[in-house]
């Protein structure tokens, strides 16, 4: 006799409890001297902050991971330098970005998206994987925008102003 469906996820995530370790939302120390402080929101399709997200960055040039959850206004923020470009044989050069997940309610599996750089435009002018976005508002979805102290990266998951997110 076959088993009803069920399913896929009945409670949770539990992001904050299991994966939320003080701390490694600073891929440098404070007192570095090119440390720069990134913040945004993670927001749903109805402008809503989603504050159960966990988000997480690597900056693949630099070998650095970090991990924010978020708050209850869907808030969170990273402390990094800003990352070189990816130079892979044979291949163009990548701008300055630091690769992204996002893991929070509803989501089965994570969404993967980066972050450029806004004082790189002839670099992310040229970047294979944002020439590859036709649409000048979606790809600018991946470009932070300067702020004073940092660099502010909001997320949504949907809507109008929908993050560009790739499939793996």
């Amino acid at each position: 006799m076959p088993l009803p469906a069920t399913p896929s996820q009945t409670i949770g995530p539990f992001f904050h409890i299991g994966l939320d370790v003080p701390g490694t939302e600073r891929l440098v120390p404070v007192e570095h001297p090119a440390a720069v402080r990134i913040e945004g929101r993670v927001l749903d399709g109805a402008g809503d902050p989603v504050s159960d997200a966990l988000i997480e960055v690597w900056d693949a040039s630099g070998g650095r991971f970090g991990r924010s959850a978020t708050d209850t206004d869907g808030r969170y923020h990273f402390l990094i330098v800003k990352p070189s470009g990816e130079l892979t044989p044979g291949a163009p050069a990548e701008a300055p970005h630091l690769n992204v997940s996002v893991f929070a309610r509803g989501l089965l599996d994570r969404l993967v998206t980066r972050i450029y750089f806004p004082d790189e435009e002839t670099a992310n002018s040229a970047d294979p994987v944002l020439s590859m976005i036709a649409d000048p508002r979606a790809r600018a979805t991946l470009v932070a925008r300067s702020e004073a102290g940092g660099l502010r990266f909001d997320i949504h998951l949907q809507g109008d102003h929908e993050t560009v997110f790739f499939s793996l």
